[in-house]
């Protein structure tokens, strides 16, 4: 990795708590996702990481033309900057079976692809897509052990593929594995483990095909596992990473074989001094994702082993042995625990290139509705 400038020169024009992007970075970690696609065409990144239509005409500025996300808005968001084939990955069920009819209305041109896990939505689904003399690719999510949403691969999962390709105004597009368990640090062990979840999905792919049910595509991988999926040689396999666009310090830690670098970060300043050991900053679980826990929350290059030791809504309490060398006002970069949660809480992010400011980018799709 090239060396990358993480300082910002002038810092008095930007409101704390507040999202930085470091551009170079950024441009290393979408050149690392292309290498590590071993071809460009595979790749379908998910977009929840980011929801900003920048990133997204960066990545087609790239020629990666397939996308992923979870919701309508990102969607939308994904439309509105010319992407035409679309897989949103999050089952459909009331009002969103209406807004798929209403997506399509707006976005004629777009192929949208979702996924399905049971039969009730999928005879729902069907009806409004009937009714609205439309056609819609839904791929069956296959549960490969997380126990989120999916069937494991068995006669069920086998009838509900049947239902939906007899479906009139839906087309069976394949099947969409997701294996968000699979954790494991050491890349041995994360590599067998997303071989045998690779093998129930090839399995259960030849068992539909004896049944002459085409499987066009399988949607495979997350921001760990999608390097093990991208050194498997099948032409139907598309790869779906995630947080590889901006990283954060949570899988920088769970996954050292990476070669991805933090490139959103939060400035953040010095409001209080309490101690002589520790600061204060304004930085509380409003700027931030709170779901780890505490103590791998946040990270501060900068400091010496600094320990969270309070967050409040607005506040964060630090205890580190530099914190002498703090006044109220200075500032510090911190690097999320969880960047796709901490994205979203933010209406912009402001762009660092060379140590300057040199764009603003909306966090576009952080609404859960935009017009449809």
């Amino acid at each position: 990795m090239e060396f990358i400038d993480f300082s910002i020169r002038d810092t008095d024009a930007i409101l704390s708590p507040g999202l930085v992007i470091f551009r170079q970075a950024l441009q290393h970690n979408l050149d690392e996702m292309i290498r590590q696609s071993g071809e460009i065409a595979r790749l379908r990144p998910h977009c929840k990481t980011h929801k900003m239509a920048a990133v997204i005409k960066l990545q087609l500025d790239r020629g990666i033309t397939r996308h992923k996300c979870a919701t309508f808005a990102e969607a939308e968001m994904l439309a509105s900057c010319g992407v035409i084939d679309i897989v949103l990955a999050y089952p459909l069920v009331g009002p969103n079976l209406r807004r798929a009819v209403e997506f399509k209305t707006a976005f004629p041109l777009v192929n949208l692809r979702v996924i399905a896990d049971h039969e009730q939505p999928v005879a729902d689904l069907a009806s409004a897509m009937q009714k609205a003399s439309m056609v819609v690719d839904v791929l069956l999510d296959l549960d490969s052990g997380q126990q989120r949403t999916g069937l494991p691969p068995g006669d069920r999962a086998v009838a509900l593929y049947q239902q939906i390709s007899n479906s009139p105004g839906l087309r069976a597009g394949g099947l969409h594995l997701y294996d968000g368990q699979n954790h494991q640090t050491h890349l041995d062990e994360r590599t067998e483990a997303v071989l045998q979840c690779w093998a129930l999905a090839d399995a259960f792919r030849n068992q539909l095909e004896k049944k002459d049910l085409r499987v066009p595509r399988i949607i495979a991988g997350g921001t760990g596992t999608f390097p093990v999926y991208a050194a498997i040689d099948d032409s139907v396999l598309e790869l779906s990473p995630g947080t590889n666009t901006f990283f954060d310090a949570g899988y920088g830690e769970l996954y050292p074989d990476l070669d991805y670098v933090p490139a959103l970060r939060i400035l953040t300043r010095v409001i209080s001094r309490p101690t002589h050991e520790t600061l204060t900053l304004d930085l509380g679980y409003k700027a931030c994702a709170s779901d780890p826990a505490l103590s791998k929350r946040l990270a501060f290059p900068s400091l010496t082993g600094p320990e969270v030791i309070l967050q409040n809504e607005e506040h964060l309490v630090l205890q580190t042995p530099d914190a002498h060398r703090y006044q109220p006002g200075d500032t510090l970069l911190a690097i999320p625990g969880h960047v796709c949660p901490t994205s979203a809480l933010h209406k912009e992010a402001l762009v660092i290139d060379d140590g300057r400011i040199v764009d603003t980018w909306p966090v576009s799709a952080r609404d859960r509705w935009l017009t449809v």
